[in-house]
C-alpha cells in the first residue's frame, strides 16, 4: 500500500508540472573542425591543462622591468655597516639609520643587504680569542652563526652572551673528524696559536692544520660554501726579508720544535689553493701577525699576554734573549675587520693582516710598564729555539685591494686588554670593558 501511494504521488507530481525544465540537446559546434569538436567535447581535461601551460608561459616570459612597490619600506644602513630592511611610518624616527630614497626595486634585483641577510656561517675555533670576537661581529650584522670548537684553548665564557639567541649555535666538535653542516661561508680558525699550546701536542697540532683543514675544505666543496683560512706570519719562519711581503716564500726549519705549527699552516695553505685550482672552490687566505686584546688566554706564552699578566701580579716580566727581537702588534678588532673584508671581497690572497708598527721586546715592556706599573721589573732568560729575530708585515696589498689597514695603536688597545686581564685574574668587576671596542675607532 505504501509503495503504491509513493508511485501514485510520483506520477501525480509529474503530471502537475508539465512545464518542468528538461535539458535541451547541446548545439553542435559546426564552425569547428571535427578534431576541434572532439577535443572540446571529449578531451576537456587535456584542453584545460594546455590552457594553464600557455598562461604560465606568458607570465614567465613577460619582462620584469616593472618597479615593485615596497609599501613605504626603505633600505637602512646600520651602524656596523650591514644593510637591513626596515619599515618606517610617517611619524617614525630614524635614529642612527641613514635612509636611501626610493620606494621600490627595479628589474627584480635583490639589494645587497637583503641578499646577504641571514647567511649561515660556521666559525671553527669560534670560542677562542680571535674567533669569539669574529662571532660577535657576525652576530651583530644578523647572520646565523655556528661555532665549532673542541675547547682545547677556547672558552665557553667567551660566548655566553650569545647563548639563547636563535641565530647562534655552539657545537663541541674536533675538526679532525668530519662534520656535516649546511652553510654559506666557513671561517676556519681552529688551531692552537701560541707556542705553549701548539708545542703541548705537536702531532695533534699538525693534524689539526692538515686533516682539520681537509675536512673543512671538503665541507665547503660539498655545500658550495666560500672558505677562509686563517694562516699565520709563522709561514715566513725567521725571515731573511724585512718587512715581509706575501710573495716571500719564507725561511722555515721543517724539523724544529715550532714546525708543527709553521709547516702545518704552510700545508694548509697548499691544500686551500689546490682545492681552489682543482675543484674551483671559492677560497680566501689571511696571514695573521701578532694580535692582542681582551679574551686572550692568560699565560699562553705569547709575549703581550705574558707581560700583562706578570706586571699585574707584580712578577718580573720575562724577556727571552737580549730583547731586541721585533714584533708587530695589532688589536683584535682591526684583525676581525680585515677578515670580514677579505671574506666579502673578490680576492683570494694570501693577504698579510697585521699592524706594521714595529716594537722590540724591550720597547713593548716599556709600554706595559707605562700602562700598568712603572716599577715593574724585567728578567732576562735564554732565548727559545727558532725564535724569529724580526717580524713586520707589508700590508700594501691589503690596503690596495681590501681597503683595510689597522686603526688602533698599541697604546690605545693595551689598556682594554689590561682591564680584561685584571678582571679575570683578580675577579675585579668594577671595569667591564671586554668587547674589544675602542671608543671612537
Amino acid at each position: 500500500m505504501g509503495t503504491s501511494e509513493l508511485i501514485y504521488r510520483g506520477g501525480h507530481e509529474s503530471q502537475s508540472n508539465p512545464l518542468r525544465h528538461s535539458p535541451r540537446p547541446a548545439k553542435k559546434l559546426t564552425w569547428l573542425t571535427r578534431s576541434g569538436r572532439y577535443v572540446i567535447s571529449e578531451q576537456r581535461l587535456t584542453f584545460g591543462l594546455v590552457g594553464i601551460l600557455l598562461t604560465s608561459l606568458f607570465f614567465l616570459l613577460r619582462p620584469s622591468g616593472t618597479p615593485h612597490s615596497s609599501y613605504g619600506s626603505h633600505l637602512a644602513v646600520v651602524g656596523t655597516g650591514a644593510l637591513s630592511h626596515q619599515h618606517f611610518g610617517s611619524g617614525s624616527k630614524s635614529g642612527s639609520y641613514m635612509h636611501y630614497p626610493g620606494s621600490g626595486f627595479v628589474g627584480g634585483k635583490m639589494p645587497l643587504g637583503l641578499k646577504n641577510k641571514g647567511r649561515r656561517i660556521v666559525v671553527t675555533g669560534g670560542a677562542g680569542f680571535v674567533g669569539s670576537h669574529l662571532v660577535d661581529r657576525l652576530m651583530e650584522r644578523g647572520d646565523h652563526v655556528i661555532v665549532v670548537d673542541n675547547f682545547f684553548t677556547g672558552r665557553k665564557d667567551n660566548l655566553l652572551h650569545h647563548l639563547g639567541n636563535p641565530n647562534f649555535e655552539l657545537i663541541r666538535h674536533d675538526v679532525v673528524e668530519p662534520i656535516l653542516l649546511e652553510v654559506d661561508q666557513i671561517y676556519h680558525l681552529a688551531c692552537p696559536a701560541s707556542p705553549v699550546h701548539y708545542k703541548y701536542n705537536p702531532v695533534k697540532t699538525i693534524k689539526t692544520n692538515v686533516v682539520g683543514t681537509l675536512n673543512m675544505l671538503g665541507l665547503a666543496k660539498r655545500v658550495g660554501a666560500r672558505f677562509l683560512l686563517t694562516s699565520t706570519s709563522e709561514v715566513y719562519g725567521d725571515p731573511l726579508q724585512h718587512p715581509q711581503v706575501e710573495t716571500y716564500w719564507g725561511n722555515v726549519n721543517p724539523i724544529g720544535v715550532r714546525s708543527c705549527y709553521d709547516e702545518g699552516k704552510r700545508t694548509a695553505e697548499t691544500l686551500t689553493m689546490d682545492y681552489h685550482r682543482g675543484a674551483n672552490l671559492e677560497v680566501r687566505i689571511a696571514r695573521i701577525f701578532n694580535t692582542y686584546g681582551p679574551r686572550m688566554c692568560i699565560d699562553d706564552g705569547r709575549v703581550v699576554s705574558n707581560f700583562v699578566a706578570q706586571a699585574l701580579r707584580k712578577e718580573p716580566m720575562t724577556v727571552y734573549g737580549d730583547g731586541k727581537q721585533t714584533r708587530s702588534f695589532q688589536y683584535v678588532s682591526d684583525l676581525v675587520e680585515g677578515l670580514i673584508r677579505l671574506m666579502e671581497g673578490d680576492h683570494v690572497g694570501p693577504f698579510n693582516l697585521g699592524n706594521p708598527g714595529e716594537f722590540t721586546m724591550l720597547e713593548l715592556a716599556k709600554v706595559v710598564q707605562d700602562t700598568i706599573d712603572s716599577e715593574a721589573k724585567i728578567e732576562f732568560r735564554p732565548n727559545t729555539e727558532d725564535d724569529p729575530h724580526k717580524r713586520k708585515p707589508d700590508i700594501t696589498r691589503a690596503k690596495e685591494l681590501l681597503g683595510w689597514e689597522p686603526k688602533i695603536s698599541l697604546r690605545q688597545g693595551l689598556p682594554l686588554m689590561v682591564t680584561d686581564f685584571r678582571k679575570r685574574i683578580f675577579g675585579d668587576h668594577s671595569e667591564t670593558t671586554t668587547t674589544g671596542t675602542v671608543a671612537g675607532s
